[in-house]
């Protein structure tokens, strides 16, 4: 029947534009069920459909059933009113209603084995669907753990580059402690030269001894001895 192989195509075309576009499977996921919430209310209508066909098929039956039953009581009537010409009628009716029923019957039973086969994917697609709406809130709940394990990871590599610029920190301050280290001890050493230069200085500005000569000489000159 046509709307059990455009059914099948209706599906692989969801599963394959599914495939196709899965950039980001959350909204994916979402589309896809939307799709089937979709195909399944034209299944839906299509079964209805179908039903309603096997309804009338199986209307036509029974009246065609009813009817030859009462064709054959008309012909019983008739031979035991002694009228054996109207019986003939009612049996010929009777024959030319079973030839009917063979062709009703035909129709009927195509009509309930594809009504079956509606009703069976209905109820399976409604239970598919069920079953994914299920799944969904695990797939999300993945996904979730799954984009934060990235977020954790890219965290991790930037600890990781803040660990390496702290340890090029601690290589500057090193530096930068030798060479004030450095710095002190060169003031500390110029400090040394420069009381060494001051002692000099000292011992310089002695008096000489002509100095200290003249300087007696003076003294005795007016009277200072």
């Amino acid at each position: 029947m046509g709307i059990i192989s455009r059914f099948k195509d209706i599906m692989a075309a969801n599963i394959n534009a599914l495939l196709d576009k899965a950039e980001d499977p959350e909204k994916m996921i979402d589309q896809y069920l939307r799709n089937l919430e979709s195909d399944l209310a034209k299944v839906k209508q299509e079964t209805a459909s179908v039903m309603a066909e096997e309804a009338k098929a199986k209307r036509q039956l029974d009246e065609c059933t009813a009817e030859i039953a009462k064709m054959q009581g008309y012909a019983e009537k008739a031979v035991l009113a002694g009228n054996d010409e109207d019986a003939k009628k009612f049996l010929m009716k009777k024959k030319e209603l079973v030839v009917k029923q063979t062709s009703l019957q035909e129709t009927y039973t195509m009509a309930a084995e594809n009504a079956a086969k509606m009703r069976q994917m209905h109820q399976k697609l409604v239970s598919d669907i069920s079953q994914l709406n299920s799944r969904r809130d695990a797939i999300k709940a993945k996904i979730a753990v799954a984009k934060t394990q990235q977020t954790i990871n890219k965290i991790g590599a930037s600890v990781e580059g803040a660990a390496e610029n702290l340890s090029a920190f601690d290589k500057m301050e090193a530096k930068a402690n030798k060479m004030l280290d450095e710095a002190n001890a060169m003031a500390e050493l110029n400090k040394q030269n420069d009381s060494l230069d001051d002692i000099a200085r000292k011992y310089e500005s002695m008096s000489t001894p002509e100095v200290d000569d003249e300087l007696a000489a003076l003294k005795a000159k007016m009277g200072q001895n």
